[in-house]
């Protein structure tokens, strides 16, 4: 028998987990719902309408999903006052360890913080503010509901009723593949990166002769959000900067300056102000390299290598993954690109021109040519992908889909015992909606 603990209407819950792409919105913002002491702004709405919008295929024609997006909201806000009033307790270590690591996933698709804070119209202050609460009120939720809500089972009986039951009514088991990815960032080219040495070493030899840090950093560094402060980056906690920045600064004493250090971004000097804990205080000055000449021909040489290394047998893909991938999280799993934890991800709900490239691939161990991917924010990377394994969309039958009909089944339960749970707590908190979307 097998057990889970429902999760709430997953697929919408996945907007709580980071931001939209576009700036937030000036100007008054309306009222859609006011839950207890909580508010649902209608810009909270329409964030959410616009990730799933651009992550999923079928919620772009779904007439109803800013209702459900809202719905959501107040179910959630719901379960968030009771946990309040309950004075539900969660680890402000593991909320502050999971906002750095969201934070630094976040800025590692930028190249300044300048240009993420413009296109999230928040300061990078606010900006952190706005994950930790995310995480934090994310966490009380689900404390609240372990603690009120049971754990549901479904015995094999059951299992095989609502087999019985639903069977023509069940959806097909979507084409499902299992994708490994190696990523490259563009190459900087020579030029770009001399440039920026010639840069970083002439304020490192003003600095020898006596110049202040915090003048030179005003006069001289790259980073917007922190030359007019000096370079001052303020407190950050492990893994909140990148690696190669953050183990020069940890290897500093308080007062004392780096050499050079070059990370994804440019060229850094860096001092350590002070340490407290797992925290320190430093502040930078950069010699950003200039993305516009960038070395395509050398990133794809790159791969090129890499894809007749792997596919001639002197070494794997695996291997190659853990060496060269820029991307830490299928790097640390041999390039294995994982969803949920789970290594089979359904085509449909694949990137346009990802979708495409696994139409290409026919075989298991077969790996693309290299690819040049563009993101939603405007930077772009190359990839080679390999074909793992490859399920053909199909009707689902017991002999072959057991465990996704008892799934299916557990959710059903799980709804079902969800919703009359949230209908007792409906009763001991105001709800008012303002929107009638």
């Amino acid at each position: 028998m097998k057990k889970v603990l429902f999760a709430v209407l997953a697929v919408l819950m996945i907007a709580m987990a980071g931001f939209t792409d576009a700036p937030a919105s000036a100007g008054l913002d309306g009222i859609s719902a006011i839950v207890g002491n909580e508010i649902i702004l209608d810009s909270d709405v329409k964030e959410q309408e616009l990730m799933l919008r651009l992550q999923y295929a079928d919620a772009k024609n779904d007439p109803q999903l800013r209702k459900k997006i809202l719905d959501n909201m107040i179910t959630q806000k719901i379960i968030l006052t009771k946990a309040k009033i309950d004075t539900v307790k969660v680890d402000e270590k593991s909320v502050e360890d999971q906002a750095a690591a969201r934070y630094q996933s976040l800025r590692a698709g930028f190249p300044s913080v300048q240009a993420m804070e413009s296109r999230f119209g928040l300061p990078v202050n606010r900006l952190k503010q706005h994950i930790r609460d995310d995480i934090r009120d994310q966490q009380m939720i689900d404390a609240f509901r372990r603690k009120h809500f049971r754990e549901v089972t479904v015995s094999y009986d059951e299992a095989m009723a609502f087999y019985q039951q639903e069977k023509g009514r069940l959806p097909d088991a979507p084409e499902t593949v299992s994708v490994s990815q190696i990523i490259k960032m563009p190459v900087v080219s020579e030029a770009a990166k001399l440039a920026a040495l010639d840069k970083i070493t002439a304020v490192q030899q003003q600095l020898a002769a006596g110049g202040s840090f915090t003048e030179l950093a005003r006069a001289y560094s790259d980073d917007p959000g922190s030359r007019q402060k000096g370079g001052d980056l303020g407190f950050t906690r492990k893994g909140e900067l990148v690696p190669g920045f953050e183990k020069a600064a940890n290897d500093l004493n308080p007062g004392q300056i780096s050499g050079i250090v070059e990370s994804r971004f440019g060229y850094h000097i860096i001092q350590l102000i002070g340490k407290d804990g797992d925290r320190m205080h430093t502040r930078h000055i950069l010699a950003m390299f200039d993305r516009s000449k960038t070395d395509a021909p050398a990133t794809l040489a790159l791969l090129k290598s890499i894809r007749e290394d792997i596919l001639s047998g002197k070494t794997t893909f695996v291997a190659m993954a853990g060496k060269y991938s820029d991307d830490p999280a299928s790097a640390a799993n041999g390039g294995l690109i994982t969803s949920g934890g789970r290594a089979g991800l359904e085509v449909a709900g694949l990137r346009p021109e990802l979708q495409r490239v696994i139409a290409s691939l026919k075989n298991k161990g077969e790996i693309s040519q290299p690819e040049k991917i563009q993101q939603d924010n405007g930077a772009s990377f190359y990839a080679l992908f390999m074909l793992n394994s490859r399920e053909p969309a199909h009707t689902l039958t017991l002999e072959r889909d057991f465990a996704r009909i008892e799934e299916l089944a557990m959710n059903r339960k799980s709804q079902e015992q969800f919703n009359a749970w949230v209908e007792s707590l409906k009763k001991e908190v105001m709800v008012q909606v303002m929107s009638d979307i």
